[in-house]
């Protein structure tokens, strides 16, 4: 089977091809593809029920209308996140808790379009329509938010803080009252020189 034969050639821990059926990554392929049959004929229940069944078994969930290239390896795989309308090319490497998600709650095509041989670190989440192009690497924690170049690599998205509007309102009225008191000192200040 090809993806066994890809998962030795890309995890140096792995000993014997016995050793593979231990591999969740191993074990979502395999339920992923009849789901994806299933779901693609329309009986949508049977698909999600079959892969909640992979997803309680491998600790990962990929919904079965997400499109799967060949030789797709999710090595370790806790957490991983694989959305409906998410597109995966060919021999893709993806480790463990990483997102590939929507935004919002519209509709139609939603999740990421990844390209051929793309490497995607542990705990990196994609989200949106973006497009990875072929051959893109994603290093461990990134936040991918917009479409990668092929053979490019993102890295490194730091985390800042958001103000709400209640923090932006409250900021205002300190400027107002700093105004306020500005313009009395102003005022005194001429009335003494007069």
């Amino acid at each position: 089977m090809r993806l066994i034969k890809e998962i030795m050639r890309r995890d140096p821990a792995v000993r014997s091809a016995v050793e593979v059926l231990l591999y969740p990554g191993f074990w979502c392929m395999f339920y992923h593809r009849p789901c994806h049959w299933l779901y693609k004929r329309r009986f949508f229940f049977l698909a999600r029920l079959i892969s909640q069944h992979a997803r309680f078994l491998t600790g990962i969930e990929i919904h079965p209308g997400a499109q799967i290239g060949r030789g797709v390896f999710i090595d370790h795989g806790m957490g991983v996140v694989i959305g409906e309308t998410c597109i995966i090319g060919d021999n893709v490497l993806i480790y463990q808790g990483v997102t590939l998600g929507g935004v919002g709650e519209e509709k139609g095509a939603r999740h990421p379009v990844i390209g051929n041989n793309v490497i995607i670190g542990a705990g990196a989440t994609v989200l949106g329509r973006v497009h990875i192009g072929e051959g893109a690497k994603i290093g461990a924690g990134a936040i991918v938010l917009e479409d990668i170049p092929a053979g490019r690599t993102m890295v490194c998205q730091k985390a800042r803080l958001v103000e709400d509007a209640s923090s932006a309102l409250r900021e205002m009225e300190e400027m107002k009252s700093r105004l306020a008191e500005l313009k009395k000192m102003v005022e005194m200040d001429m009335y003494e020189k007069t």
